[in-house]
């Protein structure tokens, strides 16, 4: 066995390229191919990644938005019309008189028995950090939690004593 005998059996299978003269030709079109195909896939990864970060853009403008609306609320409670000492962690009510200027009131269209004396807007619980929560929101995490959904449904089980393996 020659030497170059012994190059093309084993340099053949490792090289990406042509390395004798009887392997077949690997032209500039081809190299123009390979070029052109790594480029397209070069671009359609970089153009997901961009999409992705893009995306991210997008909701952090949405959540820089969300963020100024209710900091723009939050100063509008404060700077609302009352006549006390508002307190974390109480829940005021907010209206507008004739003039559409607001009005903070520790008392609910309930305690007005349905015909409060101005427009209300809505209720609001101010926080240890001086931002306010709906009272809606309050509501709907009370019951989104889980642990009040776990004791319910044990509340349930233990009312029932057929449930809890009571035989009588």
């Amino acid at each position: 066995m020659s030497h170059d005998d012994t190059t093309r059996k084993t340099g053949d299978c490792a090289s990406s390229y042509p390395v004798s003269r009887l392997a077949p030709a690997f032209g500039l079109v081809d190299l123009a191919r390979e070029i052109a195909e790594a480029d397209e896939m070069l671009a359609n990864r970089a153009g997901a990644q961009l999409q992705i970060i893009a995306q991210q853009v997008k909701q952090l403008q949405a959540q820089a938005r969300e963020i100024l609306q209710q900091t723009q609320r939050d100063q509008q409670l404060h700077r609302a019309r009352c006549n006390f000492q508002k307190k974390p962690g109480q829940i005021y009510h907010l209206y507008q008189d004739s003039q559409q200027q607001p009005i903070l009131s520790m008392l609910s269209p309930d305690d007005w028995r349905g015909m409060p004396p101005n427009t209300f807007v809505g209720s609001f619980r101010l926080e240890s950090d001086r931002s306010w929560t709906p009272l809606e929101k309050i509501r709907q995490q009370q019951e989104e939690d889980p642990l009040r959904t776990v004791q319910a449904l044990l509340a349930e089980e233990s009312d029932n004593p057929a449930n809890c393996g009571i035989n009588r």
